[in-house]
């Protein structure tokens, strides 16, 4: 059942002094921006008006997910800071005497959001904002990033074993349920654990020979990998046998499920190794984790890190410093395309085309420069990429074109804050609904303190 507020006051609370009821600034600000009704009523899908039992006040849930993602605490040391703190109790609207939700609550209510009404709520506030005229979309500069997801540095060997260990657990808890007994079954997870141990060693001589030993364990762990797959397989169709017999045991079925897609994840492993050790080093939509499946290879050119394993970020900032649009996207995909339908969103956002809109080379084409005019766009600073001509070389000497190029590179910089400050370096959440869901709220949270440095 839906609860937005929780209006009662305890005595503990009017015996506060007045200092100890005045809350930060910064709080105050957020907290009376947040009072507005539109903010609940993305939440509203998610529960019987009636029905159930009570969830926690809406109004307590934004609040504690904005102290989680602007501090970068874990839900746990969320709650015992909320705990501890008066200031943060009376921002949250949680009386003294009254427990802080357990930081499990927190977790499903998350989960159970999910990334629409995380994108809803997104929504809800740049509109507030452009209402407020606190946005204005004037000027945009739009850029890419990679949004690393919480898995380690990918080898096939060590996906592999991961991949052994995995469905050697999930068939024990199937053999649990009472299904596939009597099937054969051997579980070959210690003998891949003693090749990457193997391998691990190997690695350490940093030599051409230790490079075709490297290769030859992981082809080991391929054929243990392939051997098993065969007798999982074989559990899987008498687990779905008796699953048949049990159609109301959903735990079995989530069981049946979760195995099933670990045999075709394995299987698309097993041909990735095999095109690696053939030579093939190019492999197109590579599967880099089991447990985040959606994560994909991203090369950015960084010297430091060539290649990060994630989602692709875009982030259109306008002039205030406010993220008017985002899109977080699996895999690589090209950033020409993307730039014109960002600038219409933050047009249907504000009701004007923006003055000014700069990029990257990789977002310099000729399509994209007509696209902007069309749209009503006086001023585009996108430069393209190769040789310019004499007649664009000209352009781009210009007075006002370097300083819409110098103004564009500061959009490093608002990335670099996000990253630093706001979570957006890793996404904490598997799989891209989750990391939409992280980046949401993690966008969520950056919007509303600078609205409390403008608005004054």
């Amino acid at each position: 059942m839906l609860r937005v507020a929780d209006p009662q006051t305890t005595i503990w609370d009017e015996l506060l002094p007045e200092e100890a009821k005045r809350l930060p600034a910064e709080l105050a600000q957020i907290d009376a921006y947040l009072e507005d009704e539109r903010f609940i009523a993305p939440w509203r899908a998610l529960f019987a008006p009636l029905l159930g039992r009570p969830s926690i006040p809406i109004e307590t849930l934004l609040r504690l997910l904005y102290l989680k993602h602007r501090y970068g605490l874990g839900y746990e040391t969320l709650c015992r800071e909320v705990s501890d703190s008066i200031g943060w109790r009376r921002f949250c609207r949680i009386g003294l005497d009254r427990p802080v939700p357990h930081p499990t609550t927190l977790v499903a209510l998350v989960s159970r959001a999910g990334p629409a009404t995380i994108e809803q709520l997104n929504a809800v506030l740049v509109a507030k904002l452009a209402d407020d005229k606190l946005l204005r979309g004037r000027k945009l500069r739009i850029d890419t990033t990679v949004v690393e997801a919480d898995i380690d540095f990918p080898t096939d060997a060590d996906l592999l074993e991961h991949a052994v260990r995995k469905m050697g657990g999930l068939v024990r808890r199937v053999k649990a349920r009472g299904a596939a007994r009597r099937t054969a079954f051997r579980d070959r997870g210690r003998a891949a654990g003693r090749r990457m141990r193997q391998l691990a060693k190997t690695l350490r001589r940093r030599t051409g020979l230790a490079l075709g030993e490297v290769d030859r364990l992981t082809g080991e762990v391929a054929k243990l990998a392939r051997a098993m797959v065969a007798e999982v397989e074989a559990v899987g169709r008498n687990a779905r046998r008796a699953l048949a017999r049990r159609p109301r045991d959903g735990r079995l079925r989530r069981l049946v499920e979760e195995l099933d897609e670990t045999i075709g994840q394995t299987e698309r492993l097993l041909a990735q190794t095999a095109q690696r050790l053939a030579g093939n080093r190019v492999i197109p939509d590579r599967l880099v984790s089991l447990a985040d499946p959606d994560a994909r290879p991203i090369r950015k050119g960084k010297p430091r890190s060539p290649t990060e394993f994630g989602y692709k970020l875009l982030v259109t900032e306008d002039g205030r410093g406010f993220v008017a649009d985002h899109r977080l996207e699996r895999g690589n995909p090209p950033d020409a395309p993307q730039l014109v339908p960002a600038v219409e969103r933050v047009i249907a956002v504000t009701g004007r085309a923006p003055d000014t809109v700069v990029g990257d080379r990789g977002f310099g084409t000729a399509a994209n420069d007509h696209a902007l005019e069309a749209l009503g766009v006086k001023r585009v600073g996108l430069q393209p990429n190769g040789t310019p001509g004499k007649a664009r070389l000209a352009l781009e000497r210009t007075r006002r074109f370097r300083r819409l190029r110098n103004w564009r590179v500061g959009i490093e910089a608002r990335i670099s804050h996000l990253k630093r400050s706001f979570g957006l370096r890793r996404t904490r959440l598997r799989r891209l609904g989750g990391a939409r869901t992280w980046v949401g709220l993690g966008i969520f949270a950056y919007n509303l303190q600078p609205m409390t440095v403008i608005a004054g």
